[in-house]
């Protein structure tokens, strides 16, 4: 099945075509589909490691093809679009988003992006536990006393570095550049992915005993029960 290292899913024409040749250029190999129809026709004869979604597609959204696309595949989905109210935001991150890329873009940036995905996808990592969990980095998921717990790759990537960094805080600043591997990123977008993985591995995600929220300051990973200072 051929491989192509980026998906691009937008019906701007003039864009997606001068973004398809920037990233061609630069060695990431990517295809455009204009459509739904498109999108998922390519991902039947082709394999992506990173989709860059559009919201707006005419007769349907990049929401819609979020959705349908999570049923199946883990994939990175990055959002581009020009809407930038919170709530398109926090709806992108909700239902499987990894990121959230206003228009118009830096081609340099967006390609940036998509390299650090890339990056984080291909590298190896030890193993990594936590009490009962157990993080297997090479299929990025996380196993808990009950079983697998399914994580999307942004997920494993930020729980992997934090608990990597346990017992010290962590600024946001630091996150965004070493997991996102950029200083675009949005406090939005980190709140998400903090709150999914509190949802995910503590037994109240009101008052953890992983992840602490140090006001002012960053993270905390710690073992050690207690409630967000």
């Amino acid at each position: 099945m051929p491989k192509y290292e980026c998906l691009l899913v937008d019906d701007e024409e003039a864009l997606s075509q001068s973004t398809c040749e920037y990233f061609n250029m630069f060695g990431v190999r990517t295809f455009w589909a204009a459509d739904e129809k498109a999108c998922f026709d390519f991902l039947a004869e082709n394999r992506t490691d990173v989709i860059l979604l559009d919201i707006n597609l005419g007769k349907t959204s990049g929401f819609r093809i979020c959705e349908r696309l999570r049923r199946t595949t883990d994939i990175p989905i990055l959002f581009i679009s020009a809407r930038t109210s919170d709530d398109d935001v926090l709806l992108a991150l909700n239902i499987g988003g990894d990121d959230y890329i206003r228009k118009p873009y830096s081609l340099s940036v967006l390609l940036a992006k998509v390299r650090a995905v890339l990056k984080r996808c291909s590298g190896g990592e030890e193993a990594l536990t936590f009490g009962s969990f157990s993080v297997d980095p090479t299929r990025e998921s996380l196993t808990g006393a009950d079983g697998e717990i399914r994580l999307k790759s942004m997920e494993y990537r930020l729980l992997a570095y934090l608990v990597r960094n346990s017992g010290r805080i962590i600024p946001k600043e630091e996150l965004f550049r070493n997991v996102w591997g950029d200083t675009f990123t949005g406090d939005g977008t980190l709140n998400v992915h903090i709150r999914r993985l509190r949802e995910k591995i503590e037994e109240d995600p009101n008052e953890p005993r992983w992840i602490k929220t140090v006001w002012g300051k960053g993270y905390l990973f710690e073992d050690g029960r207690g409630q967000e200072e």
